[in-house]
């Protein structure tokens, strides 16, 4: 077995290559293709930042209401996704929440002039060729969907260099490819020293979200970095929501679906072909 961790995306990223007894010629190809998978997830963090003022996510963010950009196809991508999400969620899931992160003092301003939240407003569109129009004033951040398509483009990378069993952990959001099974421990929200549940993944993937960690208290209210598209309210229950899926990107955009909604029988689940557990 060969385990490496890197840092990307606010979180340590871990890929697992399994494998009792690799032959040193094996270990080298393992750990080569641990590397090409952490090149992708590297690739995703400089894409799809909040932070870096030259991502895509900063260049739509400060462009105009009406004008058209060319982004990376991977954020054209994640950016189709969420829009999928968010139809099938009826606007539950809504990257353009952005602004009410600011407010709150989770995420920086990327500009001094705060844009208003708007519930059920489309800020941006997908068009051909990975164009994307900034539909209306406002930003978007893919903090609750990028980190889990980084996690399947590094399987992705994982399987095109040959590897057979594997595992990628961003964070609580993994996926395992291959027909090893991988026991995950799912921290009790209630307390965090301890495991809630643990289940197994085989060739699946399984997201956590929670705000245990980003509760805090702004203007006299408690706010998280979990926010419900429907009105921008924080999303502020105590409880944990895991989601099994194919994809870590569709499980790891769910579990605020289900986290706002409180519903583990929501229709996206089944819309999306996954299944959620809440703690």
């Amino acid at each position: 077995m060969i385990r490496r961790a890197q840092p990307w995306l606010g979180t340590m990223v871990e890929i697992t290559v399994a494998g009792a007894d690799l032959a040193p010629d094996a270990q080298q190809a393992a750990s080569q293709a641990i590397t090409q998978a952490f090149a992708q997830v590297a690739l995703v963090h400089r894409l799809m930042s909040f932070h870096d003022g030259a991502s895509d996510v900063a260049r739509l963010n400060l462009a105009w209401a009406s004008e058209t950009i060319a982004v990376h196809p991977h954020t054209w991508q994640v950016l189709h996704l969420a829009q999928q999400v968010a139809d099938q969620s009826d606007g539950i899931f809504n990257i353009a929440c952005a602004p009410r992160l600011v407010d709150w003092n989770c995420l920086p301003a990327p500009h001094p002039d705060l844009p208003a939240y708007r519930p059920g407003v489309t800020v941006l569109r997908c068009e051909a060729n990975h164009m994307v129009r900034k539909a209306a004033p406002g930003w978007v951040d893919l903090g609750g969907i990028a980190k889990g398509y980084a996690v399947d483009l590094a399987i992705a990378a994982l399987r095109e260099a040959g590897v057979v069993n594997a595992c990628v952990n961003a964070g609580g959001d993994l996926r395992a490819m291959g027909e090893a099974p991988w026991p995950v421990a799912i921290r009790d929200p209630r307390a965090l020293a301890q495991a809630g549940a643990r289940v197994t993944i085989r060739n699946e993937a399984l997201a956590t979200s929670a705000n245990y960690f980003t509760a805090r208290q702004h203007a006299g209210h408690t706010v998280s970095a979990l926010v419900d598209g429907r009105d921008g309210a924080p999303i502020t229950d105590g409880a944990s929501v895991s989601v099994r899926a194919e994809s870590c990107a569709v499980a790891d955009a769910l579990t605020k679906v289900v986290l706002a909604s409180g519903d583990c029988n929501h229709p996206a689940l089944r819309a999306m072909g996954a299944s959620a557990l809440r703690l």
